[in-house]
């Protein structure tokens, strides 16, 4: 659903602002996820899960969106590289906080969930107001207007579409689906070492994702980006060969450190779009949903049929088109 409601996001965005929408999306993803919590079958969990899909949507297409529009040129990096790491850090912190939370009760974690949510909600509602992040900047009617036809005109935004899928399907997508299950299975390691590795990713990440920023507005994206996807392509390498848990932490730390430097490549999207962006931010983020889906599922289907190191290294054959996506940025 996420996927599907991308550009009707989008036009939420450009028609009402990020504001409202990001606070209704919030709402409406605390809502769901609360009704999930109550679910007394599978089938009704699936379908309120789903229907949360359009919130969890739209918050985070005009949160991105928001981002873009009113940071400067000159600080574009740094903070599409802090937002990306905040994604990331939900994401690792998240399960873990939850799994804890199971323990009390399976339903638990929904609840509480929902009840962040809300505050979240509260708070983009009150704080998020254009009285504190001060007036929009005017853009030209032909820039509040632009399509995705004309966006993917524009080769920066082009490349970035590729860099994200491939991204996702690495950072998001392999990351939660085989990876736990290669710890378990493969390494013979126990289940406590997937939230380690993850931990150390991030802590490994958010080490170097404001400087490889700072460094990305300052001397360029290209560098950058190309730096992040070669470490992680580095990384790929060694977890395809990790053999024990240090050689396979060693690659997790790699791979975060690689993100870090990753990170910079969605401020390519802010350097080519200019005032409302709504919908032509919204197709980006669907080309990273659209990473996510892929990904596990060829993964899981290619680790059924032969194993999971052989999943592993076609990531790692595929991931290796993003360097040279990254070689083609101006």
């Amino acid at each position: 659903m996420r996927f599907i409601s991308g550009l009707f996001a989008g036009k939420l965005v450009d028609r009402f602002g990020e504001r409202l929408v990001l606070g209704v999306g919030l709402f409406m993803v605390s809502i769901f996820t609360l009704i999930s919590g109550l679910a007394q079958t599978y089938e009704q969990l699936l379908i309120f899960r789903t229907a949360g899909g359009l919130g969890s949507s739209m918050f985070s297409v005009s949160a991105g969106a928001l981002i873009l529009r009113v940071v400067s040129d000159n600080q574009r990096g740094q903070a599409q590289s802090l937002y990306n790491g905040g994604f990331i850090a939900g994401g690792v912190a998240g399960p873990a906080f939850g799994g804890a939370l199971i323990a009390i009760s399976a339903r638990a974690p929904f609840f509480i969930y929902s009840g962040l949510l809300i505050v979240a909600g509260i708070v983009s509602l009150i704080f998020l107001h254009e009285s504190r992040l001060g007036a929009k900047v005017e853009q030209s009617k032909e820039e509040r207007t632009l399509t995705i036809k004309e966006a993917l005109a524009i080769k920066p935004y082009l490349y970035s579409l590729f860099l994200a899928f491939l991204g996702s399907w690495i950072l998001f997508g392999m990351r939660s689906s085989i990876l736990p299950l290669f710890v378990v299975e493969d390494l013979k390691a126990s289940p406590s070492l997937v939230g380690l590795s993850f931990t150390v990713a991030l802590i490994a990440q958010g080490s170097v994702m404001v400087r490889a920023g700072k460094h990305s507005d300052k001397n360029g994206r290209k560098p950058v980006i190309l730096t992040g996807f070669s470490i992680v392509m580095a990384s790929l390498g060694i977890l395809f060969i990790a053999n024990n848990v240090t050689v396979y932490l060693i690659a997790m730390i790699v791979m975060g450190l690689g993100a870090g430097f990753a990170a910079s490549a969605g401020a390519i999207v802010g350097d080519v779009i200019k005032g409302k962006s709504g919908k032509v931010y919204a197709f980006w983020q669907m080309a990273g949903d659209a990473g996510m889906m892929v990904g596990p599922v060829l993964l899981g289907f290619i680790s059924d049929a032969f194993s999971y190191r052989t999943a592993i290294g076609v990531s790692a054959a595929v991931f290796s088109l993003a360097i040279i996506v990254a070689l083609k940025i101006p």
